[in-house]
């Protein structure tokens, strides 16, 4: 048997990084995808790097082609390209709607649509969902659109015995903070009002991910596991 295959979209940094650097770890053949100036540099050298926009369905056919080219089948699908634009209603125009659902709804619906034939029955597929709520009424509602894809998919996709689960991070000190102008200072003062007192790291976030595609949690499907150190929990039911 060959080693267990992994593409992983927004690959090249923060959770998709730590979630490539932990399968390669562990005997994965890791293909990511990254965008714009993500590059991959300093990933292992075996770890295949395409550049690909998750808005582009050309961009995701040429990923899903090298995909097959370089492993002939995938055990984990790990849509994890995304994108946050934060804003009140009043200050979101067109092209941040458009980009929060191209990229967070469009790009892995269609990323899995094409990743299909690639799937070994009894592979995984996994989607970073995260909080929307408190960034603005677009960005939760992009978000909020992936746990009933989510849902619907584990149902459909259950008679090839293919899993679909979601991982939704909570605070997690990723570059996207700075990328965004939000100092690692202010990152760090927010994670004292989660309940564990910090904030999470990307390999703490990259363990879910891969504990979801593992034989350890192969009677889950269609679930949302939050690594959040407890944000949230006091409203939940």
């Amino acid at each position: 048997m060959p080693a267990p295959a992994a593409l992983i979209t927004g690959g090249t940094s923060g959770i998709g990084r730590a979630t490539a650097e932990l399968l390669h770890s562990r005997g994965y053949r890791v293909l990511v995808t990254g965008a714009g100036g993500h590059t991959g540099a300093g990933l292992p050298d075996d770890v295949v790097t395409v550049r690909a926009d998750a808005r582009s369905l050309p961009d995701i056919d040429l990923a899903v082609d090298l995909a097959r080219r370089r492993f002939g089948a995938l055990d984990l699908l790990f849509l994890n390209a995304g994108v946050s634009r934060p804003g009140a209603v009043e200050s979101t125009d067109e092209a941040a709607f458009d980009d929060l659902f191209d990229i967070n709804v469009k790009g892995n619906f269609f990323t899995l649509q094409k990743a299909l034939p690639l799937l070994r029955e009894g592979s995984s597929v996994v989607v970073t969902v995260g909080a929307g709520e408190g960034l603005g009424a677009a960005v939760t509602a992009a978000k909020g659109a992936l746990l009933p894809l989510v849902r619907s998919l584990a149902l459909e996709l259950a008679p090839r015995r293919i899993r679909v689960n979601a991982v939704s991070p909570g605070l997690i000190d990723t570059p996207a903070y700075s990328a965004l102008g939000i100092s690692p200072e202010t990152v760090a003062s927010w994670g004292e009002g989660v309940p564990l007192g910090r904030a999470g790291t990307p390999a703490e976030v990259a363990e879910a991910v891969a504990f979801l595609a593992s034989d350890a949690a192969g009677y889950i499907t269609g679930e949302n596991l939050a690594v959040s150190g407890g944000m949230g929990v006091h409203a939940r039911p």
